[in-house]
């Protein structure tokens, strides 16, 4: 049974282990910054009800201007409250809230240095932390692969949350929305929180059908070639509606 002790958020209960809470800092939350963090908590909380995290493990982000809220380390996300919001400008200084940030702040703050994205989604989901051991590069069993930008590629495996894991995934980002993190998981941005875990759930899926497919003994799967994806591509250019 995990050991509790009491934080100070409130006198609420708070797992052993989890992150302790500081002095407040910074300014307060403006108002858009109030309704992003709503949004990027009910992700996080998305990530553990369809099984893509378990615990505490992985982490969500949203950049609101030149501020990036993000998930605080150690806290499970059914106990994140709006007094929780955490924030750090691009350079990784906090200036909203009284929690430390995510370990894994490096990539997420790489990622927006080099990007446009709005948001950004790092899981420990099962089949493609399984994938991940087994292959440089998803194979293209399906022509989703387009919507991620191309075949997805793997970084090579370093320490969470150091600057050569931030670099290592930037390589393997290069005109793409989603990598495969070694023995680690998964990574993917978007314009917004729903683009970035559409993204997110979409290469855990591709992952689970390349695994599927390739347990069958004797059988090996049909895969597409680049240029069949790079079609899908195009196509994808102007699907949905206006």
């Amino acid at each position: 049974m995990v050991e509790e002790r009491r934080d100070q958020r409130g006198g609420r209960d708070a797992p052993e282990g989890a992150q302790e809470v500081g002095e407040a800092w910074g300014r307060s939350a403006r108002p858009e910054e109030v309704e992003a963090w709503e949004a990027l908590v009910a992700t996080a909380r998305r990530t553990v009800s369809e099984g893509l995290v378990v615990g505490t493990s992985g982490n969500v982000s949203v950049r609101v201007g030149d501020t990036v809220l993000v998930t605080p380390s150690g806290v499970p996300y059914d106990r994140l409250s709006p007094d929780d919001v955490t924030g750090v400008d691009l350079a990784g200084d906090r200036v909203l809230g009284s929690l430390v940030p995510t370990s894994e702040l490096p990539m997420h703050l790489a990622i927006y240095r080099a990007t446009d994205a709005g948001a950004v989604v790092h899981t420990h989901a099962v089949h493609a932390t399984a994938v991940s051991t087994l292959v440089p590069e998803l194979p293209l069993i399906h022509y989703m692969a387009a919507a991620l930008g191309g075949p997805v590629r793997v970084a090579p495996y370093a320490t969470y949350g150091t600057p050569e894991l931030a670099e290592n995934m930037l390589r393997a980002l290069t005109d793409r929305t989603a990598c495969l993190l070694q023995n680690h998981g998964t990574i993917a941005y978007g314009t917004n929180l729903d683009q970035a875990y559409d993204r997110t759930a979409q290469l855990e899926w591709m992952c689970r059908v390349w695994l599927t497919a390739s347990s069958v003994p004797g059988l090996a799967p049909t895969l597409l070639s680049e240029g069949q994806v790079a079609e899908v591509g195009e196509r994808l250019r102007g699907y949905g509606q206006r």
